[in-house]
């Protein structure tokens, strides 16, 4: 079964970037992501899965407490899907943003996370 750009977007804030367990996060890095998936943050562009992988455990490394949450639905258009973020303590996100990606069979290929705001502390 393929996966849908919308499915994908959920997979990858949830399955992967909220997933504590090493070996269930990289089961879901190699569902989710081409092997040569390209990955452009704000500041740096990884490339591979593996650079994905240590990337998503560094995030998790500098805010054990912290968890992504999802803005609205995940949506989609031909092979483009979106999701909006909330990023930081629960129920006190410090980051928003969005994750668009492009997919091709049923997987990412391209990922653009896109910080909206940073919210100071209060």
């Amino acid at each position: 079964m393929t996966s849908s750009p919308a499915d994908l977007m959920r997979r990858n804030l949830l399955e992967v970037f909220n997933e504590p367990d090493p070996a269930r996060r990289a089961a879901a890095i190699a569902a989710t992501y081409s092997e040569d998936v390209v990955w452009h943050e704000p500041d740096r562009i990884l490339r591979g899965r593996k650079e994905l992988e240590r990337r998503a455990e560094e995030l998790r490394a500098e805010n054990p407490d912290w968890v992504f949450q999802p803005v609205g639905t995940a949506s989609e258009l031909d092979d483009i899907g979106h999701l909006g973020f909330q990023y930081g303590p629960a129920g006190r996100p410090a980051v928003t943003g969005m994750d668009i990606a492009r997919t091709e069979d049923g997987v990412v290929i391209e990922l653009y996370t896109i910080v909206t705001e940073i919210h100071q502390p209060s």
